[in-house]
């Protein structure tokens, strides 16, 4: 536990100036973070990032987590971003063939998917602080209270399992209690930071939003244990790796936009 709370203290410590900053330095960071759980996802997965596969998927991950102005120069070379996106993935099919079965169809869709998840994800971080700083607030406050309810009501009441294959200790009390807090302290946060839009349909998608973002917690979960491991890295001592930090963010942040909330 102590090793938890140091983590977490220097953690906030060295991310929250990043947060309040915003432009390029964050932009930045969530690249790096980007980076750092593609890492863990294709070790998880046994495939090594210093290989021809693993560099064509950080090139790929890349194209998808950069800001879309990053990418202007893709004009002069008259080519889009749909394209080069073809173009990675026709690489990857064509090291099946080069790989002497070493790198097979499979690992392909793992590399892609592992790109398109983890990239997507930061790339819509970096935009929700674009758009202003409550913003990330708020979608932080989503995860947190949804987390933390989950955590403490299905400690405190939990006696029906949610999906017991996956993460044994996560109740449906807990699930229902971890939308409740989000309707509370995220919709507060919401109310009180007088952020535009209509507080009744915001309340209403916020139970959408926590409900995605415990799926986006379960589907980590579930790839942990599908591969074995109990954690998704060791950058964080206590609390394992950035995908494990990040998990719910990485379903919440897209579906934020998608719904129009920002």
């Amino acid at each position: 536990m102590k090793t938890r709370i140091i983590t977490a203290v220097v953690a906030l410590i060295f991310f929250i100036p990043f947060v309040v900053y915003g432009g390029i330095p964050f932009e930045l960071l969530s690249i790096l973070l980007a980076t750092i759980a593609l890492y863990e996802v294709l070790v998880m997965t046994k495939q090594r990032i210093f290989s021809m596969n693993g560099i064509i998927t950080l090139l790929l991950m890349w194209l998808v987590v950069v800001p879309d102005r990053y990418l202007n120069f893709l004009d002069t070379l008259h080519i889009n971003e749909m394209e080069v996106i073809f173009i990675l993935m026709a690489l990857l099919l064509a090291n099946t063939v080069f790989s002497r079965n070493k790198f097979h169809f499979d690992q392909v869709g793992i590399c892609m998917v592992a790109a398109f998840y983890t990239g997507f994800g930061f790339h819509y971080l970096a935009l929700t602080r674009e758009a202003g700083l409550m913003y990330v607030l708020f979608a932080l406050f989503i995860v947190w209270s949804t987390d933390t309810g989950a955590y403490f009501i299905g400690r405190a009441i939990g006696k029906h399992k949610l999906a017991p294959n996956v993460s044994p200790n996560k109740t449906v009390e807990g699930f229902i209690g971890g939308i409740v807090c989000a309707l509370v302290f995220a919709g507060g946060f919401y109310y009180f930071a007088e952020l535009p839009g209509n507080i009744a349909l915001v309340l209403a998608l916020l139970v959408f939003l926590s409900i995605f973002g415990q799926l986006g917690d379960l589907v980590e979960s579930a790839l942990k244990r599908f591969y074995g491991v109990k954690d998704s890295g060791k950058i964080l001592p206590g609390h394992g790796g950035i995908l494990d930090r990040f998990d719910s963010l990485l379903f919440v942040l897209p579906l934020l936009h998608i719904l129009q909330i920002i």
